[in-house]
C-alpha cells in the first residue's frame, strides 16, 4: 500500500486553493473528466505513464493529497470522508465538473470507492487499480499480525500524513461499507496477479481480499494484470485500456441519447 515518487507531471502547478497550497496537474479537453487518486504515500507522478496516453483526448485531473509533495498538510483527520470531500472541493474550484471517471490505485482505490458510493450521481464509471479492500486490515491483514521486519519497515517508511491515513484506514473502510454499493455504472477492477504467487497466511488473506473486491460491485469486470502491486508503473497500458473502454462506453451512451428521437408532449 505504501508508495512514493518524485518527478513532476506535465501541466503540473502549485496554487493557492482556499487557505492552502495544492499541487496538481490538469488538462482540459473533452468530457468526461478522468480523476486520479494516489495510493498510500504515493504522489501524482505515479500516473506519468498513464496520463500522456489519454490527456490529449479528455480532461484529466491528478493531484497530491495534503501532506504529500508540495501540497500543504491540513489539520483535519485523514479518514476517507475528509479526503473525498477535499477532492470534491478541488475539482469544483478548478471547474472540473461531474460526472467523473474515477481512477484509484491501492489506498486511492478505497477513497474512490467511497467517493462513488457517497456521490453516485457524480460518477460516470469507477476504475480500481489493485485497490485496497474496505476490510484490508481485518483478520490476518491486521498490522500486529505482520512480521517483525514488515512492522519495522512500515514504522520507518510510513510517517506523517501517510501514517495518519493508515491509522484511519479501518474507519475509511467502514465508511465505504456503510453506504450502498455503486450500481448502474461501469466498474473496472484491475488486479495484480504476481502477488498470488506468494504463500503465507498474510499473503493468502491479502489475495483473498484482492479477489473479493469485484464481488463488492455486482456486474464489475475483474481483469488480472501480470504485475506486482505497482501496476501504474509496471503495466500502465492495463490502466490506459480500462480508461479508454470507459470513455468509449460513455461517449457511445451519450451519442445514443443525442440521436434518440424526441417524443412530442401532447
Amino acid at each position: 500500500m505504501f508508495l512514493s515518487g518524485c518527478a513532476s507531471l506535465p501541466n503540473s502547478a502549485v496554487e493557492k486553493m482556499g487557505n492552502r497550497n495544492v499541487e496538481f496537474a490538469i488538462t482540459r479537453h473533452d468530457k468526461p473528466p478522468v480523476v486520479f487518486e494516489n495510493g498510500l504515500g504515493g504522489r501524482m507522478d505515479w500516473w506519468k505513464k498513464v496520463l500522456p496516453e489519454i490527456s490529449n483526448d479528455t480532461t484529466t485531473f491528478a493531484y497530491n493529497r495534503p501532506g504529500y509533495g508540495n501540497s500543504e498538510p491540513v489539520a483535519t483527520p485523514r479518514d476517507g470522508l475528509h479526503i473525498v470531500d477535499e477532492l470534491r472541493g478541488l475539482l469544483r474550484y478548478n471547474g472540473v465538473n461531474p460526472p467523473y471517471i474515477l481512477v484509484g490505485h491501492s489506498l486511492g482505490g478505497l477513497y474512490m470507492q467511497l467517493y462513488a458510493r457517497r456521490y453516485p450521481e457524480e460518477v460516470n464509471s469507477l476504475i480500481l487499480v489493485d485497490s485496497t479492500h474496505p476490510r484490508q486490515l481485518d483478520g490476518e491483514g491486521a498490522l500486529e499480525r505482520q512480521s517483525f521486519l514488515v512492522r519495522g519497515l512500515l514504522g520507518a517508511l510510513v510517517t506523517g500524513t501517510a501514517k495518519d491515513e493508515l491509522d484511519l484506514l479501518p474507519q475509511t473502510g467502514k465508511q465505504v461499507l456503510d453506504l450502498p454499493t455503486l450500481s448502474g455504472k461501469p466498474v473496472f477492477v484491475r488486479s495484480a496477479s504476481k502477488p498470488l504467487e506468494e504463500k503465507s497466511a498474510v499473503a493468502d488473506d491479502a489475495n483473498a481480499k484482492r479477489k473479493d473486491i469485484a464481488s463488492l460491485y455486482p456486474g464489475s469486470k475483474q481483469v488480472w494484470v501480470d504485475s506486482g502491486h505497482t501496476i501504474p508503473l509496471e503495466k500502465p497500458e492495463a490502466i490506459v485500456a480500462a480508461i479508454r473502454e470507459a470513455l468509449r462506453l460513455s461517449r457511445q451512451n451519450q451519442a445514443q441519447l443525442e440521436s434518440a428521437p424526441m417524443i412530442p408532449i401532447e
